[in-house]
C-alpha cells in the first residue's frame, strides 16, 4: 500500500491522500472484521472439538488395553472343546461338561476334523458329491477344507434331525455369515446362523460356556436349526419360516432375504450335483 501510494504515477494531492487514507482503513477494519469472526467461531468450535477428540482418545486407548474382565483362556478352551483335558488345566479349572446329544454332537465335529479329503462322505450322498459340495464351500468362503467337511456334517445330522434340507441350512449360514463363526450383527446376532444371543440364551444351556457358546459352532448350528424349524412350522412355509427367522413381521417383509437363501441353496445344488427336496426345505 505504501509503495502504491509513493508511485509517481499517483499525483500527491490533499484529495488522494484522503482518498488513500479512506481504502486503507476501511480494508484494515474489514480484515479485524474476518480475524474477529474467526477468533469467535474458533472459541465456539475448539472446546467441542476438544472434547470430541478426547473422547476419540480415551475409545481408542479402552480399545488397545487388556481387558480383565473377559473370561479366561481356559474357559474359551471349555466352550470349543469336550471335556477331556489333561495337566493342570483341568486340576485347576474343570469344565462343565456337555450332556447327552449335545456332548456327543460337540466330540463328532472335533473328531471329523481329522478326516481326510478321500474318505469324506455325507449320509444318503455320493462320495463325489459330498466332496463337490465341500470344495465349492471351502473355495468360495475361503474356509479350510476339514473344517468345512466338519461344519457340513454337523448341519447335516441337525437338519435332517430336525426334517430340514441341510442345503438350505447351509444357505442360510451362507448368507447370515459367510461361514464365520465369530460373527456379529449390529443388533447382536452371532455365530454362524447369526443367532440372537439374547432372546435364546437358555437354548445355550446344554453346552459348555453358557450364552459364549453362541459362538460355537456346533451350538450355534444346533441352535439354529431348532429356531428356523419352529419358524417354519409357526409361518407354515419354508419362506414364510425364513422370513420369522430374520425377524420380519410378514413373508413381504422377508421376501428378499427368503430369495437370497434360496438362491444360495439353488447354487450349493447346482455346483454339487445333489438334489433339491422336492419341499424346498423340508421332508415331511
Amino acid at each position: 500500500m505504501a509503495l502504491l501510494f509513493n508511485s509517481p504515477q499517483i499525483k500527491k494531492t490533499p484529495a488522494s491522500i484522503v482518498m488513500f487514507l479512506r481504502d486503507f482503513f476501511r480494508l484494515l477494519v474489514m480484515y479485524l472484521g474476518i480475524a474477529v469472526v474467526v477468533v469467535v467461531v474458533a472459541i465456539l468450535i475448539l472446546p467441542a472439538a476438544r472434547e470430541q477428540l478426547q473422547q476419540l482418545r480415551e475409545t481408542v486407548v479402552s480399545a488397545l488395553e487388556p481387558d480383565n474382565s473377559v473370561v479366561p483362556e481356559q474357559d474359551f478352551r471349555n466352550l470349543f472343546a469336550p471335556n477331556d483335558y489333561s495337566g493342570d488345566l483341568k486340576e485347576s479349572t474343570p469344565a462343565v461338561p456337555a450332556t447327552g446329544e449335545a456332548a456327543a454332537t460337540e466330540k463328532g465335529f472335533f473328531a471329523n476334523l481329522m478326516i481326510d479329503q478321500p474318505q469324506f462322505i455325507l449320509p444318503g450322498v455320493p462320495a463325489a458329491k459330498a466332496q463337490l459340495l465341500r470344495d465349492y464351500i471351502a473355495r468360495k468362503f475361503r474356509v479350510a477344507r476339514n473344517v468345512t467337511g466338519s461344519l457340513i456334517l454337523t448341519v447335516y445330522e441337525n437338519a435332517r434331525e430336525k426334517d430340514l434340507d441341510p442345503l438350505l441350512v447351509l444357505g442360510v449360514i451362507a448368507v447370515e455369515s459367510r461361514y464365520n463363526p465369530f460373527a456379529e450383527s449390529h443388533v447382536g446376532a452371532q455365530g454362524l446362523m447369526q443367532v440372537l444371543t439374547r432372546v435364546h440364551i437358555e437354548k445355550f444351556d446344554e453346552f459348555h460356556g453358557g450364552q459364549l457358546s453362541a459362538l460355537n459352532p456346533v451350538a450355534n448350528v444346533r441352535v439354529g436349526t431348532r429356531i428356523l424349524r419352529d419358524c417354519i412350522k409357526r409361518r407354515g412355509s419354508v419362506d414364510g419360516g425364513l422370513a420369522c427367522y430374520v425377524g420380519a413381521t410378514s413373508l413381504n417383509a422377508g421376501s428378499g432375504y427368503a430369495k437370497r437363501v434360496q438362491a444360495e441353496r439353488k447354487r450349493l445344488a447346482l455346483e454339487s450335483g445333489i438334489p433339491l427336496s422336492k419341499n424346498l426345505g423340508l421332508y415331511y
